[in-house]
């Protein structure tokens, strides 16, 4: 039987890279609307700091879950569920008018909108269809999806919140969330059933990632790039700002970071597939310490603003295909969706801190030097916990391909 021309692989592919695109894309819109929403709906900018976090909270504890449904009974009910959900909160966020309702719109329905439709699910379906031999390099194109809707979003929403206000640029976002929803067809399915010896439960799997260091080590370091990414997304157009540059410079540096992040996603994806991925991981989280501290020491002026977001860029979620791949190496993609939604709930608590820290910072010391401070020494941490990561598959895997 013929298959549908919606069901390629390549139109997998491209759906994928879409969904992520809109997904990632408009989350990291946020931080341009905290003056909006503080306005509003009069909720403090620790507590819209707080809801955002809550948000990132939310997505890292829904996405193992969702993960096991996907993997259950299908990844397309998931994305329709989660795309669903994103744009009902972005609707609530529109006509918000205390903070119960940003909680409710921007930290519940979002964040589980987000688990819904993250990199966990969508990549576990891409690495379903890829060929075996450039499954990395195409989990690096879908990863850079997401950095395309950064790209995009970023400066396009700055430009309507200026000519429509915040309420009517939510519901324009609203209505890009539910595109997703028709998306979902292209990566509808559920891995294979195994059979023999490779063959393995739910609990077995899980029970078997949690005993082997590479994977306690590789959620350890996930953690930092949570904190590195909601920090920056949320909190570097008001960190500009602070030194008189224009809010349109801090719109456009977000999405300078996602065009750039689009050359570093692919990258990562390529080179992943060329040499150890828990090297590049290292090298990843040593350079994003150097920009930072670079960045810190630096004359606040637009063309280092431009220099420190296209350079951060470049590493931005380069870590996704790289930290995704090595799962799928370590333990094969029958549970992927659900192995890596436990490592990326370790992003988000990450995301959580960087989020919420951000706003506390501001509030009790006027600044972000503390914050920035932190990121550095994480990024530093982070380096030396992906150095020993025993990638090699484990035993089972490559005694099923020895029985084969």
């Amino acid at each position: 039987m013929r298959q549908a021309w919606w069901r390629t692989p390549l139109v997998a592919l491209i759906a994928a890279a879409l969904i992520l695109s809109l997904s990632m894309g408009l989350r990291q819109t946020f931080g341009l609307f905290i003056d909006h929403l503080h306005l509003s709906s009069g909720t403090s900018i620790s507590g819209i700091s707080l809801s955002i976090a809550l948000q990132n909270l939310l997505w890292g504890a829904a996405t193992p879950f969702v993960g096991m449904l996907a993997d259950r009974y299908g990844t397309g009910r998931c994305l329709v569920g989660g795309g669903l959900l994103y744009s009902a909160g972005l609707t609530m966020l529109a006509f918000a008018d205390s903070p119960l309702m940003v909680h409710l719109g921007g930290g519940l329905l979002v964040g589980l909108g987000v688990a819904a439709t993250g990199f966990p699910l969508v990549l576990a379906a891409v690495a379903r269809v890829a060929p075996e031999e450039k499954r990395s390099t195409w989990l690096g194109i879908a990863s850079a999806g997401g950095s395309a809707g950064q790209f995009l979003l970023l400066p396009a929403t700055q430009a309507s919140i200026n000519s429509f206000g915040g309420s009517m640029t939510f519901i324009l976002m609203a209505a890009l969330a539910f595109i997703m929803v028709f998306s979902a067809a292209s990566l509808a399915g559920r891995p294979e059933q195994q059979t023999g010896i490779d063959a393995q439960s739910l609990s077995a799997a899980i029970t078997e990632a949690y005993r082997h260091n590479g994977f306690l080590l590789l959620t350890a370091g996930f953690f930092v790039c949570g904190f590195h990414v909601a920090f920056i997304a949320t909190h570097l157009p008001g960190y500009i700002v602070s030194f008189n540059l224009p809010a349109f410079t801090g719109a456009t540096a977000l999405g300078i970071i996602g065009f750039f992040n689009i050359i570093g996603s692919m990258g990562a994806g390529t080179l992943g597939g060329r040499f150890r991925k828990k090297y590049l991981l290292s090298g990843i989280y040593l350079a994003r310490s150097l920009i930072i501290g670079l960045f810190m020491i630096a004359p606040k002026t637009e063309p280092m603003v431009w220099a420190f977001s296209a350079s951060f860029g470049l590493l931005w979620l380069s870590t996704v295909p790289l930290t995704s791949g090595l799962v799928g190496q370590i333990f094969g993609p029958r549970y992927m969706a659900t192995l890596f939604g436990i490592v990326m709930f370790s992003h988000q608590v990450g995301a959580f801190f960087g989020a919420w820290l951000g706003g506390l910072s501001v509030d009790y010391t006027g600044g972000y030097e503390s914050v920035w401070i932190i990121s550095i020494l994480l990024g530093l941490f982070a380096a030396a916990l992906h150095w020993p990561i025993s990638d090699r598959p484990v035993a089972r895997l490559t005694a099923g391909k020895a029985e084969g």
